[in-house]
């Protein structure tokens, strides 16, 4: 896993400890995205298609591709988005004898991937997100997250507009908002009484974070809020979600 650095929130200046993510290259190597320590995060008001990806280079193949750019939530409802390392320019290709090129045979090999670190064994199996490109991809990733916490039968509900539920299972009702607006009050209330009704733990997923009087009332109901970004890894952001997390819906399937 890689190592966390610190995000500083631009609207309450709270300090996050934020881990960057990690996606298998074509090659097969782990390439963490570069985060830059020490830059400047970015609030994120409006969402654009080109401002959400990054181009990074692997190090082992230096294959140079678009990945979702790193996003992080803070506790406050904030959504920012992490600078990275820019790409350096690639280096020149290396010469033969007498400055001529080199031959077939005289190519770098790739470098096989580093081996990770062997650690004590999780609770959950590792989380596999699904990258968000549509709004479908959205929900479907929030379903998966909620099936990783023990909620295995999570399924899409049929009227989300009559309703203002997007999936359900035994013991959970979610709400997913993929738009490019902050999470309102409204919504809020919306999924807790759906919660309340059903006897289940109403859960927020939010793309853009949430409105100030969203995230306050969701903290007197005790509605887990998450946020999340475009590699579709939910990030909690107040205490119930927390909870959540670690209570679990009971044994991960």
């Amino acid at each position: 896993m890689a190592d966390s650095v610190p995000v500083r929130c631009p609207t309450c200046r709270r300090e996050n400890a934020f881990t960057p993510p990690t996606f298998p290259c074509a090659c097969g190597a782990p390439l963490t995205l570069p985060v830059l320590r020490g830059g400047v995060p970015i609030e994120i008001l409006h969402r654009t298609w080109e401002a959400s990806w990054v181009e990074v280079r692997c190090e082992v193949c230096g294959r140079q591709d678009a990945w979702p750019a790193p996003e992080s939530g803070c506790a406050c409802g904030t959504v920012v988005r992490v600078p990275i390392t820019p790409v350096p320019a690639a280096p020149p290709a290396p010469d033969g004898p007498a400055g001529e090129p080199p031959g077939p045979g005289a190519a770098t090999r790739p470098q096989p991937a580093p081996r990770p670190a062997v650690g004590p064994p999780p609770e959950r199996p590792v989380f596999r997100p699904v990258t968000i490109r549509t709004a479908r991809d959205c929900i479907t990733a929030a379903a998966q997250y909620l099936k990783w916490l023990g909620f295995s039968d999570v399924a899409r509900a049929q009227e989300r507009t009559a309703a203002g539920v997007d999936l359900r299972g035994t013991g959970v009702v979610a709400q997913v908002d993929p738009t490019t607006r902050a999470t309102a009050l409204r919504d809020i209330e919306c999924v807790w009484l759906n919660g309340l009704t059903d006897s289940a733990v109403p859960v927020s997923f939010s793309l853009a974070g949430y409105a100030r009087d969203a995230r306050s009332r969701a903290d007197e109901l005790h509605v887990p809020l998450f946020v999340m970004d475009l590699t579709g890894t939910p990030q909690p952001v107040n205490d119930a979600a927390d909870e959540l997390i670690s209570n679990g819906g009971g044994p991960p399937g």
